[in-house]
């Protein structure tokens, strides 16, 4: 007993020191692959099946958990028994608030301070405001998430109680559907989603306001609390950019299936269908009360489009983030008014965001196009499908119409990759690919480029 406890402390050693020897961006993408694995390993377990699944699946299923995307290939319920559902809720759990989140709480909470290389590492996964202090962050990050599933998982079992489901059964579906819907990971214990449920105002409602509480972001949840407690006169310019990108983007996506969409015309909840579908895109929540493969084809690119941008950063929501749609406006629209500045809403913007926010649009859109073109090699589908596939997997959005069961071997190994780079994020991923220990730089000489 002694002998293994000392080799699990060697390990534990070694792998602190590996840790500290890498780069934050690094270190996020080897914590979000080992949970990804463990997740994998335990979900093979045949104990943990209702039926039998086979290896790639059950790493589809670990890798789509973990990222919050939402995308399977088989069905959640019908696969996985109560332990191996209550695996992937604990993946859905950990990938939505960070998997570094609760070691710092932890920290905080018993030595109410946290080290210089946890405040990096989360520097690197959350980007934060210069007005929002890491410690007040990470303790809205476990409160707020604590109290939103909470009052979720009651409302849930309300509503699942009143259209007749059991207790108990009740009890786990109101958990689990309220701890993938603030994580916006669209996982599922009915096998279409909730679309059987389209007309139920209360469970509408229940899903919108906790996809939409999650994806607005922790930045915006602090700033708010900041605002009220009076620490702060005013809120935050990335958090007034996220509320009105987010409103605006919201309103557009539902008038237009509202107007649009054929298959919703005659239907008695038209409007609340629209908002949903406008919703889930933005949120990158991924549940759906009509068939998504039934769209026409202007809603699916719509919806690609939001699906592409989604919501804030620093919250549960993929996507290429408002903030970052916002800086690419303001750059184009300050170089067609021949301003110095480059600004938005009358605020200056600092040139190190907009590098930031240019490196990870041309990268989002580079990468887009490099899997689509790859899995129209691979698969059969139309040219349409793909790309919403591969915007829903980057964006972990965890829409589908209809063609993730039916994917090669191949084409579902480079959604697992997508889905896995959307989860530590575009940059985060090139920074960790292309990190070079060597110290000394190149020399650079200037020259001229016409553009």
């Amino acid at each position: 007993m002694s002998r293994l406890k000392n080799s699990f402390n060697q390990l534990s050693r070694w792998y602190r020191r590996f840790q500290i020897s890498k780069s934050p961006q690094m270190n996020l993408v080897w914590g979000f692959f080992l949970y990804m694995l463990v997740g994998f390993l335990l979900l093979s377990i045949p104990l943990f099946h209702n039926e039998s699944v086979s290896i790639l699946d059950n790493l589809f299923i670990s890798t789509s958990a973990i990222s919050t995307t939402g995308l399977v290939t088989v069905g959640i319920y019908e696969s996985y028994n109560f332990f191996g559902q209550f695996i992937i809720m604990l993946l859905i759990q950990i990938g939505g608030i960070g998997y570094m989140t609760l070691t710092t709480y932890y920290l905080l909470f018993t030595t109410k301070k946290i080290t210089r290389w946890h405040s990096k590492i989360m520097g690197t996964e959350f980007t934060l405001p210069r007005t929002i202090k890491i410690k007040d962050f990470i303790k809205s990050v476990i409160v707020f998430t604590l109290v939103m599933e909470t009052l979720g998982a009651i409302c849930f079992f309300i509503a699942f109680r009143d259209t007749g489901m059991e207790p108990l059964k009740a009890i786990w579906f109101a958990i689990f559907h309220s701890v993938s819907t603030f994580c916006t990971a669209g996982f599922g214990l009915f096998s279409n989603s909730f679309e059987n449920f389209s007309d139920n105002t209360f469970i509408n409602t229940i899903i919108s306001v906790l996809a939409i509480a999650g994806s607005l972001g922790f930045i915006v949840i602090t700033d708010i609390w900041y605002r009220i407690r009076r620490k702060s006169k005013k809120l935050s310019f990335t958090t007034k950019i996220v509320l009105y990108g987010f409103i605006l983007l919201l309103f557009l996506g539902t008038a237009l299936v509202y107007l649009t969409e054929p298959t919703i015309q005659n239907s008695n909840a038209r409007l609340m269908e629209s908002f949903f579908q406008a919703m889930t895109a933005m949120t990158t929540v991924g549940f759906n009360t009509i068939s998504t493969g039934s769209l026409s084809m202007p809603i699916l690119t719509f919806v690609v489009f939001l699906m592409y941008i989604g919501a804030s950063p620093s919250g549960t929501a993929g996507g290429l983030k408002i903030t970052t749609l916002t800086a690419m406006i303001a750059v184009l629209k300050s170089r067609l008014f021949g301003q110095k500045r480059i600004s938005f809403l009358n605020k200056t913007i600092p040139f190190e965001r907009l590098y930031v926010a240019t490196s990870t649009f041309i990268l989002y859109t580079s990468i887009i196009f490099l899997f689509t073109f790859l899995l129209t090699f691979t698969e059969t589908f139309e040219f349409e499908r793909i790309l919403f596939e591969v915007a829903s997997s980057l964006g972990t959005v965890g829409l589908s119409t209809g063609i993730t069961g039916e994917l090669s071997n191949v084409g579902k190994v480079l959604i697992i990759i997508l889905m896995f780079i959307g989860r530590v994020g575009v940059l985060t991923f090139g920074f960790a690919l292309l990190e070079r220990k060597s110290k000394t730089e190149a020399i650079i000489i200037e020259d001229d480029l016409a553009i």
